[in-house]
């Protein structure tokens, strides 16, 4: 049989279904993947001769795209790793979710049954509840994390420092797209997820108590610890206590200069103080984080003002 050696993946965006089944699946092919979102529709040339799989689900959009170009693809497929096509196995979902799998899954299975897609699926109750469609199970692989881990930049400041959460945004979105083994992680409410919702490797933590703050940073993992402060009205008031806070989570801390942080920070002693224009401090924390050496020099000398 012969192996058709451009696929194409359509998915609504990054997905474990992706990573953990299909992705290894066409590496054992040996085949050239692209991926695509529901949003990147491809060109006719580039649609020509490829297969395209579906990951769970199928946008308008790209159905009428393959609808009209049909005689154009080798061939499509769809891949499942949850019962979507069945309505009662879904139906106790919440609202939303229903919505969503009608939308781009249920309400496809007649247009894919009509154009001779293949069915992809995830185990063996998926092949065996849809055996009439004759479905290919895939098996799940761990994923190729690379031997090096991601370091961890934070802010956790609380609503009242929106301002400088606003500030540190594109700084964030900046440094994350120029170093792809950076995360970042900050806490904030429904408005800073909305804010960092499209750009990648952000969590966005929940706002919650004193005693769990303190129980969540005393865990490892964070690296580089982020201390804002605009010159506003409130600000003037604030105290170093973010040094103590960053130092205790095993971070070493970029603060803003000026006479709050100044009063314990000694510039690349024991953390780095820089003024707030955005381009030094995306310099910065690319720089410290490329640099292991200086990273514990600071936190040493961090951990001696405790």
């Amino acid at each position: 049989m012969e192996v058709i050696n451009r696929w194409i993946i359509v998915e609504e965006g990054p997905n474990p279904s992706t990573d953990y089944f299909v992705i290894p699946y066409l590496k054992n092919l040996g085949v050239s993947v692209k991926r695509l979102t529901f949003t990147d529709l491809p060109s006719v040339d580039e649609l020509d001769g490829a297969q395209v799989i579906f990951v769970r689900y199928v946008s308008h959009a790209w159905q009428s795209l393959i609808q009209q170009n049909l005689k154009k693809v080798s061939g499509v497929s769809v891949f499942l790793d949850d019962d979507l096509f069945d309505w009662s196995a879904f139906s106790g979902m919440p609202l939303r979710y229903q919505i969503k799998i009608l939308r781009y899954s249920w309400s496809k299975q007649r247009w894919l049954k009509a154009i001779g897609a293949k069915l992809l699926v995830s185990t063996p109750f998926l092949q065996r509840k849809y055996r009439h469609l004759s479905p290919q199970l895939l098996s799940a692989e761990p994923l190729d994390l690379g031997a090096k881990r991601p370091l961890s930049i934070f802010y956790h400041g609380s609503a009242s420092h929106s301002e400088d959460i606003n500030w540190l945004y594109p700084i964030i979105r900046q440094v994350l797209e120029e170093n792809q083994n950076l995360d970042f992680e900050i806490i904030g409410d429904k408005r800073v997820n909305r804010l960092f919702r499209g750009v990648p490797r952000v969590q966005v933590i929940h706002p919650m108590k004193w005693t769990t703050y303190l129980s969540m940073i005393q865990r490892s993992g964070r690296s580089i610890g982020l201390a804002p402060l605009l010159d506003r009205p409130f600000n003037r008031a604030r105290s170093h206590t973010k040094f103590f806070d960053i130092t205790q989570a095993g971070a070493v801390g970029i603060y803003a200069e000026g006479d709050i942080y100044g009063r314990i920070v000694r510039h690349q002693e024991n953390g780095i103080l820089l003024p707030m224009q955005p381009l030094a401090w995306v310099e910065s924390i690319l720089q410290l984080a490329a640099d292991d050496v200086l990273r514990e020099k600071l936190l040493r000398g961090a951990q001696e003002c405790l």
